[in-house]
């Protein structure tokens, strides 16, 4: 009898454990651009949401990921997006030089469904539609 509750005691723990890194895994998303011939990967994590009045500032702390094979970064940012709406969209600027690539990558991400994801891309100079 003991070896039975020390197995289902192990694989409670194991789908508790489970369960806590899936939850945070289902406030990322992640997606990788073609910028010239080299594969972007960004990855958006929600860290907080605060809470807002429908109508006001909603203010999103992520966890920003970008890399390619030749160099990655990571950043804490806070992006103001509307409370109350299906979908809000914020404007960003990440200069790729710290992932070995030239330009800026001009990005409108959209916060839906508690997640933040790149709607669209424009590489500069140059105006090129990347996504």
């Amino acid at each position: 009898m003991k070896i039975y509750s020390r197995t289902f005691l192990a694989l409670l723990l194991a789908l508790f454990a489970g369960g806590g890194a899936d939850a945070q895994g289902n406030r990322c998303t992640r997606e990788t651009l073609p910028v010239k011939g080299t594969a972007l990967t960004v990855s958006y994590c929600v860290a907080a949401e605060n809470s807002a009045a429908a109508g006001h500032d909603l203010p999103v702390q992520v966890t920003e990921s970008y890399s390619t094979g030749r160099g990655s970064f990571t950043q804490q940012n806070t992006l103001q997006f509307i409370s109350g709406e299906t979908a809000s969209r914020v404007i960003e600027d990440v200069a790729l030089n710290r992932v070995g690539l030239e330009g800026t990558l001009h990005l409108t991400l959209v916060y839906r469904g508690g997640l933040v994801q790149v709607e669209s891309a424009l590489l500069t100079p140059g105006a090129i539609t990347i996504k």
